[in-house]
């Protein structure tokens, strides 16, 4: 382990110097939804928290095509920067940015017409289903103001400026909570609003960041030299395919694994409330994990792009493997959080019983995936860093849709085991998932090693 240590601690230090801020940032995104979760729990009680339980397994596919989509811009950032080709990197920006604000309005269209009239064919509570409607429309119009902030954040991350991105985040979640509140409970003189509440107060914080996220971009000395050929005129249709061929899979596998995950508590939802109000609450906390290794698999993209871009692919081996090795540190300490923790972290979200303690028994299957969820979403962003995205889409589908569900279907409904029987499915899907991405890049990152050499 010392002579591990000694190995990769230069790369140690350098990569969690650019991932630290990422994964922060990151964490920003479910930070909302479990902030959300919190209050409607505490404020509005266990039919409000269960509406906000099947808005978010509704809205968080959209929302996580939208974000996969923004990301195809950052491996390609990264590549032409570490290239030292600053014009094509200003040019990625006018494109991605026209991508994502059409994206944004196709999905809001989407939600607002599609998932609205669904929400009463889904076999929920019909109180559930009518505090969801409001809910439901109003996070699917902030999908156009955060997409607008993650083309921004994007673009600064695959040039290496993390911290900006982190520290709009982490204020604007602070103001999404006391907005929550104010709205939810009815503070000042404003009527309680409910779960509506919590709609308003993450829209007006996404819009909100999306303006100084811009305003930042475009007044920093740090971009100049970039923005130079930042204009409408350099939008064209190659430079769109080349961002949409790397975002769209990178779409798809985000979507694939969380898609299984929202169907999964659409399933719950057909067993008890109080057993999908649980999920909600152990999804949440687990959600955060995967977050900050998602953090952590973004910054692996753009080292793994700087050395690609290159060519320096032994460089590139033993960058990508470090990242394995403070993932795997940092989810093995979630997992001892969440098994030693089980019996009172519920508690932030609810003081119902009832849901305590089904909550409690998820968050000790969430201590079992806690390693296989990180190595699976560092071992994809190590291979989007490589612009290998194709195969990767194919194996979430496999692991998420064809192992994970299939068999969480079986053994929750099936075998009558209930939720719990719905995670170890999907405890398995990010097993398969794990495994498929590491030797995807042992295969493609020694081949390209061999390739240099010879």
């Amino acid at each position: 382990m010392k002579a591990v240590y000694k190995k990769y601690k230069h790369l140690y230090r350098d990569n969690l110097k650019l991932a630290t801020p990422v994964m922060i940032s990151q964490l920003g995104h479910t930070l909302v939804q479990a902030s959300d979760s919190v209050i409607v729990g505490h404020f509005a009680g266990t039919v409000c928290l269960a509406a906000v339980s099947l808005v978010n397994s509704i809205f968080v596919i959209p929302m996580i095509i939208g974000l996969g989509i923004s990301y195809g811009v950052t491996p390609l950032i990264a590549q032409n920067n570490g290239r030292k080709d600053y014009a094509e990197c200003g040019k990625l920006l006018s494109n991605g940015l026209f991508i994502n604000l059409i994206c944004g309005t196709i999905l809001f269209g989407v939600l607002f017409l599609g998932s609205i009239y669904a929400l009463n064919h889904l076999h929920q509570s019909p109180q559930v289903v009518e505090q969801a409607k409001p809910f439901l429309t109003l996070l699917g119009l902030s999908l156009i103001p955060m997409l607008i902030f993650n083309t921004f954040k994007q673009f600064a991350e695959g040039l290496g400026f993390t911290k900006q991105a982190m520290v709009i985040s982490v204020i604007g979640n602070i103001l999404n909570i006391c907005v929550g509140i104010i709205l939810v409970k009815g503070l000042f003189g404003i009527k309680p609003m409910g779960v509506r509440g919590v709609g308003y107060s993450t829209l007006i914080d996404r819009c909100l960041m999306a303006i100084v996220m811009s305003a930042y971009v475009f007044r920093s000395e740090n971009f100049k030299v970039y923005l130079k050929t930042f204009a409408i005129r350099n939008i064209n249709y190659l430079r769109s395919i080349q961002i949409l061929r790397i975002g769209t899979p990178i779409a798809l596998q985000y979507t694939f694994e969380l898609s299984a995950f929202s169907a999964a508590a659409i399933i719950i939802g057909s067993i008890s409330l109080v057993q999908q109000a649980a999920h909600q609450v152990a999804i949440n906390l687990a959600s955060m994990t995967y977050m900050v290794s998602s953090g952590i698999a973004a910054a692996a993209t753009i080292k793994t792009g700087n050395y690609f871009g290159v060519k320096d692919h032994k460089g590139l081996r033993s960058s990508a493997i470090s990242n394995y090795h403070i993932v795997i540190a940092f989810m093995a300490f979630t997992a001892l959080l969440f098994s030693f923790g089980s019996p009172f972290l519920p508690y932030i979200y609810t003081t119902d019983k009832a849901v305590i303690v089904v909550a409690s028994q998820l968050l000790i299957i969430a201590a079992v995936f806690q390693i296989f969820d990180g190595t699976q979403v560092v071992g994809l962003g190590i291979l989007r860093g490589m612009g290998d995205v194709n195969i990767p889409t194919i194996s979430t589908f496999l692991a998420y849709w064809v192992v994970g569900l299939p068999v969480g279907y079986y053994l929750g409904i099936e075998l009558n085991w209930g939720v719990k029987g719905i995670w170890y499915g999907l405890v398995l899907g990010l097993m398969v998932s794990s495994a498929l991405m590491f030797f995807r890049f042992q295969y493609i990152s020694r081949r390209h090693e061999v390739k240099s050499a010879s």
